[in-house]
């Protein structure tokens, strides 16, 4: 099976690792740092906002099962692309709304779907959601993977991971990976 890579930022990459997680189609999801200046980051560094990356996931999805666009579909559906620098609580440029592209077609495709997210006038507000060329991906310390998963009980997942996964369980029902699969 040859699969293709997203890589998105969209706040907490919690979040964003949790929701893909579930979606039909993704091979993997590690979360991770792009788009900074320091090689090799750690969480705590990005956290100070000094690094310049961004928090991000890194998907790997059959487009046999699941193509570019639906997944940014569900990108925008999961967080908010109008806040510059911010998710809810989460401030920061580590928390910025942004697509990495791995080439041309990618870049075209989600400038296609922002125009079409900004269209349907979904949230009342210009989107501030960044598309540029994917650089170096630095893969996030272990206890990151899987955190939703692993931590359900704790503050922060069932504030803000929970609500972003069942709102994705809600209007993406039809895509949801089956608990067989």
């Amino acid at each position: 099976m040859a699969t293709e890579t997203a890589t998105l930022g969209g706040g907490c990459f919690w979040c964003l690792e949790a929701v893909y997680r579930d979606l039909r189609g993704v091979t993997s999801v590690k979360s991770g740092y792009m788009g900074g200046r320091v090689p090799n980051p750690s969480y705590d560094a990005v956290c100070t906002g000094m690094t310049g990356h961004a928090e991000v996931v890194k998907i790997e999805f059959d487009p046999a099962q699941l193509d570019y666009a639906d997944l940014l579909r569900v990108f925008f559906t999961i967080h908010d692309p109008t806040t510059l620098n911010r998710q809810g609580a989460d401030t920061g440029t580590q928390y910025r709304s942004v697509i990495f592209t791995y080439s041309d077609a990618q870049a075209e495709i989600a400038a296609s779907v922002m125009e079409e997210i900004h269209g349907a006038n979904i949230y009342g507000n210009d989107m501030v959601t960044e598309i540029v060329p994917a650089p170096e991906f630095y893969p996030a310390e272990a206890e990151h993977d899987q955190y939703f998963e692993r931590n359900p009980y704790a503050g922060y997942c069932r504030a803000v991971v929970a609500p972003k996964v069942a709102k994705f369980r809600k209007v993406f029902a039809d895509r949801v990976r089956s608990a067989a699969a």
